[in-house]
């Protein structure tokens, strides 16, 4: 290599850093602030104490965290808990630790806020049972405070092995065992009845005794007291026909908030005999996206400067609730509200206009031809359009020449090869002992089929989950085989086809949503009486479900349960019936709550690079969608289509906000969340790798298969291949996309600048480089070819002078072609669909 080319490598590497440095600087700008951080706060025309229930403390242990609201004369509701004063008369019955009510004798109370601009607000609060000190419950009053101090988390003694030989259930799901062990290991050492300050279990938390997991404790803290307390009662367990936890509110559930607001959050049990009671100190907080929101753990949340929403769960004893926060935009004086586009009918613009409306944020520009061509070819087909497309694409006059072109790629061979990979990867399927074996191949021909003839999803998923027979007359068996295990094929259901990540259930109530050991006892169920026969091959199984015996065992009560779908009734099956087949059935449903759903995130993350739930298939209740109305709304547009997956794509790809330019504008560059613009997406590994073939002109050839064959074609991900590895290729070992990594990495950016690989593929002779050096063309229409084959548009003034320039300058013309196209195979602009 000469001289020459290898300084307009390192040049264009270096130039490359340089771009990349600056785009993270631009990254992580700050939106301007429009309100000083400390500018006081303004007179309200209202205020109010915000509490859905009677004020009451009832004995020395309750709490009540008060929660004051003023009102602006906009219409803005603003907490100002923490920046009023309380008094409360007679004195004596209460006080006050901040905005925190503390118990001091029996009786009732006025509590007064005051603002510091003079308006004062008043309450009535009553104080009970003081005099009367009720035995402690170690499942309602112990187990939490380990849990909010994390004593019960997988890093410490809640882990499967506890923790320096002290184990406890995690997040205190198994409240018998943890007294247990309190009470009798170690020869109860751990607990001094005769001297509760001498325990160990105080000493360590207070760190007076060295402790591995450091001071958890004030000696004086209200944890403490009550820990002490109920050392001191004997360690009672608690009575078994007490009151049980039926649920828990988040107060308020929603704000709108101004960017590097706070607001304070109160939570409330709710007991199966009615009484509600504070849990605010308890509760365990924690936000979705740390970097828009943090929250302490008395659970004040505090926003950084960003626009959006962010949502933070609430946790206790199982039951969770959710907060969550619009934070719009703030105008400077003078400014005037964006404008928005008519959204012509599309679903998609009408509810993602409307939460930008609401959030004050400005959309990009509709991006250009080219740019739209490029995108939508590489997300519907996984490949560059080729050179006849764009210049037919460019000299279509038709106004609606976009939606023809979504047309044309929806119904090629190319889309479905490419959604075939996408489902085969997830579906698990790949070939096990080397070669390429019948089952894996047959399995992705059945996929890619069902794909390209528009099979409706929901008869997808039946004919998978309720599989039967043999390889040979029905592939998608195959799933069965490459899955195994009856956890993992329910656990793979749910998270593909439900959004719904239920493995935590396997072993305790999962700990982020309300599925229990016995909801996850009742989805196996379903799947308990599937077996396999060998007929002659015994790597190529048939599978049926046998007669009778559909039920599964809780874990945690030892009975055996009926199959049931999650919050749904019990199944009455009939022995002969085939169990699978009324999951499909209760799946499929147009009124279930979680199927439609969890493929219209799937799919609108594959389109704009973010999904409305994240991770894609999560999709909790405390994890919620950025745009709930839009998930729901195209939920039901997939219902009512027939579970039509093309139809689907038409109305995302159709969409104005799929057609935003990515280009962002000064008021929508912090947006993130809400799809003002199109978000930029590295290109996968398979359709780079066949991108880098296109420009190139040299193919990479794999074992066993057609040498014509795309790398988005191959029926799994087993095929050899560096270059796949190194860019993210899943190796189809779970259930989940979240395999497949996007990230950039040195590995990647060295192999793309100095490989063998990738100079064998500039050098070939039959490649493009050699091509183009004896092309009679003149320099400047071969640049623009390769500008268009790269990146669907012509070289705008300085590229088509600098590459221009350079190419004049070379001798040898071979030479300056591969440089060039080198360059531009390394740009992010090639890189990224934009």
């Amino acid at each position: 290599m000469s001289n020459e080319k290898l300084q307009m490598k390192f040049m264009m590497a270096n130039t490359q850093w340089k771009l990349l440095l600056v785009m993270t600087a631009v990254l992580q700008l700050e939106l301007p602030s429009v309100t000083a951080a400390n500018q006081p706060l303004p007179k309200f025309e209202s205020v109010r104490f915000d509490h859905t229930q009677e004020l009451q403390l009832s004995g020395r242990d309750a709490r009540l965290q008060l929660l004051v609201t003023g009102k602006t004369a906009e219409g803005q509701e603003i907490d100002i808990s923490h920046d009023v004063t309380f008094s409360a008369e007679p004195a004596g019955i209460v006080s006050f630790e901040g905005s925190l009510v503390v118990p001091l004798a029996d009786g009732e109370a006025s509590i007064f806020a005051n603002t510091a601009s003079g308006q004062q607000i008043k309450s009535t609060v009553k104080v009970l049972q003081m005099g009367h000190e009720s035995p402690i419950s170690f499942p309602d009053k112990i187990v939490p405070i380990f849990t909010k101090l994390g004593c019960n988390g997988g890093g410490c003694h809640g882990k499967v092995a506890g923790q320096n030989g002290f184990k406890l259930s995690l997040l205190g799901f198994g409240p018998r065992e943890d007294h247990e062990h309190l009470a009798s290991e170690s020869r109860g050492r751990r607990i001094s009845l005769a001297n509760p300050d001498g325990s160990l279990l105080l000493l360590k938390a207070i760190n007076a005794s060295p402790h591995g997991g450091g001071q958890r404790l004030e000696k004086d803290s209200h944890e403490y007291r009550i820990m002490r307390r109920w050392i001191a009662q004997g360690m009672p367990y608690g009575e078994e026909n007490s009151a049980k936890l039926i649920g828990i509110e988040v107060v308020p559930q929603q704000r709108r908030m101004s960017p590097k607001s706070s607001q304070q959050l109160t939570v409330v049990a709710q007991y199966s005999d009615g009484t509600l009671e504070d849990i605010t100190r308890a509760a365990v907080f924690e936000s979705n996206d740390p970097s828009m929101a943090s929250v302490t753990d008395r659970g004040l949340v505090d926003l950084n400067q960003v626009v959006g929403d962010v949502a933070v769960m609430t946790r206790y004893q199982g039951h969770v609730s959710v907060f969550q926060a619009d934070i719009p935009l703030e105008r400077a004086e003078g400014e005037t509200e964006p404008t928005y586009s008519d959204p012509s009918g599309n679903l998609v613009d009408e509810l993602v206009w409307k939460k930008l409306e609401s959030l004050g944020i400005p959309t990009s520009e509709i991006c250009d031809d080219s740019t739209f061509l490029r995108r939508v070819t590489l997300d519907l087909a996984g490949r560059l359009p080729t050179l006849e497309e764009i210049t037919s694409f460019q000299g279509n006059q038709d106004s609606n020449k976009r939606n023809a072109l979504i047309e044309r790629l929806l119904a090629s061979k190319d889309y479905a090869d490419y959604f075939a990979g996408k489902w085969n990867s997830i579906l698990r399927n790949q070939r096990t002992g080397g070669g390429l074996k019948f089952a894996s191949m047959a399995f992705h021909e059945w996929i890619r089929e069902s794909i390209f003839q528009n099979q409706p999803y929901d008869q997808f998923v039946r004919d998978i989950v309720a599989a039967s027979g043999s390889v040979a007359s029905h592939p998608p068996v195959v799933w069965y085989q490459q899955v195994p295990d009856t956890n993992q094929r329910i656990e793979d259901a749910a998270q593909l086809f439900l959004g719904q990540r239920v493995q935590c259930a396997r072993c305790h109530h999962h700990p982020y949503e309300k599925w229990s050991q016995a909801d996850y006892a009742q989805l196996s169920a379903f799947f308990t009486t599937v077996s396999k026969k060998n007929l002659g091959d015994p790597t190529e199984p048939s599978f049926f479900a046998r007669i009778g015996g559909a039920t599964a065992r809780d874990p945690s009560s030892g009975q055996n349960l009926v199959p049931a779908g999650l919050d749904s009734e019990d199944m009455q099956i009939a022995p002969y019936e085939d169990p699978r087949e009324a999951f499909a059935s209760w799946m499929t449903d147009p009124e279930n709550p979680f199927f439609a759903k969890a493929l219209v995130n799937r799919y609108w993350k594959h389109f704009m690079g973010r999904g409305l739930v994240e991770p894609e298939d999560d999709l909790r209740v405390t994890n919620p969608p950025s745009n709930p109305e839009l998930i729901e709304g195209m939920a039901e547009h997939f219902v009512r289509y027939g579970f039509d997956t093309k139809e689907l794509i038409r109305l995302i790809v159709q969409s104005k906000t799929y057609q935003l330019s990515s280009n962002a504008k000064p008021r929508n560059l912090g947006d993130k969340r809400s799809y003002s613009r199109y978000y930029p997406k590295r290109l996968q590994a398979e359709v780079l790798l066949d991108a880098i073939d296109r420009v190139t002109l040299s193919p990479t050839h794999f074992s066993g298969v057609p040498t014509s064959m795309r790398a988005v074609a191959l029926p799994d991900t087993s095929f050899d291949s560096y270059f796949l590895t190194v860019f993210g290729r899943p190796q189809s070992s779970t259930a989940c996309e979240c395999e497949r990594s996007q990230e950039a990495n040195l590995s990647q950016s060295l192999h793309l600048l100095n490989s063998e690989e990738i100079q064998a593929k500039l050098s070939a002779d039959g490649g493009r480089a050699a091509q183009l050096a004896e092309d009679q063309r003149d320099d400047a229409q071969k640049i623009n070819e390769l500008y268009l084959v790269a990146f669907g548009r012509q070289p705008d003034e300085v590229e088509h002078q600098a590459s221009m320039s350079y190419v004049s300058s070379k001798e040898n013309k071979r030479e300056a072609y591969e440089d060039l196209i080198w360059s531009l195979i390394n740009s992010k602009e090639f890189l990224f669909n934009h």
